[in-house]
């Protein structure tokens, strides 16, 4: 099947796996930090799948990239990737992050559903399934 297919058709053609982006600090002073990050990241997005959501955590696919290309590139990647997910989901520190702040203004924007917790997700989820029926 095509690519663009694949994308123009995903939301017609009884796909029922949502997909959250989770948004919160990767940078940090030291590379401990950062892995503490990530792994948060990481742990809430296991608590996602959990509730049968497909987690995309962006900070574990570029944990060892750090030092490579300009921090405006990964930010706009980043970016791009949460524009093709249904919701957001911030960790609990995402106001320390520039990235993550970007992030949820581009999500407002977008008026993308926002969650700070795991309960209003799973709400939010239960809502969306029950929508379809």
């Amino acid at each position: 099947m095509d690519a663009r297919a694949w994308g123009q058709g995903r939301r017609t053609r009884g796909v029922d796996m949502k997909v959250v982006y989770i948004a919160g600090p990767f940078r940090a002073p030291n590379a401990w930090e950062r892995e503490n990050n990530i792994r948060e990241a990481e742990t809430l997005g296991f608590e996602v799948a959990k509730l049968g959501a497909m987690p995309d955590i962006p900070h574990a696919g570029t944990r060892f990239f750090d030092g490579t290309l300009t921090p405006e590139f990964w930010l706009a990647g980043t970016l791009e990737k949460m524009r093709r997910c249904d919701a957001v989901l911030l960790t609990p520190c995402w106001r320390e992050s520039e990235g993550a702040c970007m992030e949820v203004d581009e999500a407002e924007r977008l008026e993308m559903p926002i969650f700070d917790n795991l309960d209003d997700l799973q709400e939010w989820l239960g809502s969306e399934g029950k929508s379809r029926e």
